[in-house]
This record gives structure tokens, sequence and C-alpha cells, in this order.
């Protein structure tokens, strides 16, 4: 039989979306809800907005995110996972962790502007 949420919730019972996340995971339930990580564990990257006009060359790939609440936020530049970077020597470029291009790394043409994360919706709004 397929897991059902009232299974980790109790009548009456009003636990918050991490919460029931958590419950869910911690019966092993990694499908459905428990896909997602408790909202506020991965905080969105900020890094330079991309247009969606703007071509992006080889290497550079759009990263698209959205808030805990479901918002969608523009899309950052990022270095591809499948793209190496070589300096004018022809030595390989540095590539940070987290694969954010800082603005000394964008493309040429590129305007330089980061991205702001929307404020969290307030909690009690109808339709939420």
């Amino acid at each position: 039989m397929t897991p059902d949420i009232s299974d980790y919730v109790n009548k009456g019972e009003r636990p918050t979306m991490s919460e029931v996340i958590d419950r869910l995971h911690q019966a092993g339930v990694h499908s459905g809800l428990g896909a997602f990580s408790p909202p506020g564990t991965r905080p969105p990257l900020v890094g330079l907005a991309v247009p969606e006009d703007f071509a992006l060359p080889e290497g550079y790939v759009r990263h698209y995110q959205a808030t805990d609440d479901g918002e969608r936020i523009e899309p950052i530049l990022m270095f591809s996972p499948d793209h190496q970077f070589l300096d004018a020597a022809g030595q390989p470029i540095a590539i940070p962790a987290d694969r954010v291009v800082p603005p000394g790394l964008a493309p040429p043409g590129l305007p330089i502007r980061r991205i702001v994360i929307p404020a969290p919706a307030e909690s009690g709004r109808p339709g939420r």
C-alpha cells in the first residue's frame, strides 16, 4: 500500500512542512513530499542575473531556482559541470565549488547585476 500523508500527521495536528518532511524521512519515505529537503535547509544561490535573451557562450548555464514558497527566482549564471575553462596561457581556471560565476569571470556583454531573493510569503495568506 502506498503511504499517505495522513499516516504521518495525527488528526487535528498542524505540523510545519519541515516537520512533515522530517517525519517522512525518518520513516524512510523519499518520494512525493519526502523527495524534498525541509524548507530553509537549502537556501537559494545568489549570483549574477542572466536574462533569458542573453546568448550563453559555451560552458555557461542558466540555473533556475524557487523559494520555499514556490516563487520563481530569476536565473543565475553558473559554470557548466561539463566544461573546462582555460586562461590565456592554456592553464585551467579554478571554478568555485558552488559553480556560481563571479563578476570577474562573466562572459563579455553580460550586464553585471546580482539577483535579489524575494522575501518569504506571509504565513496565513489566503491560498497558501
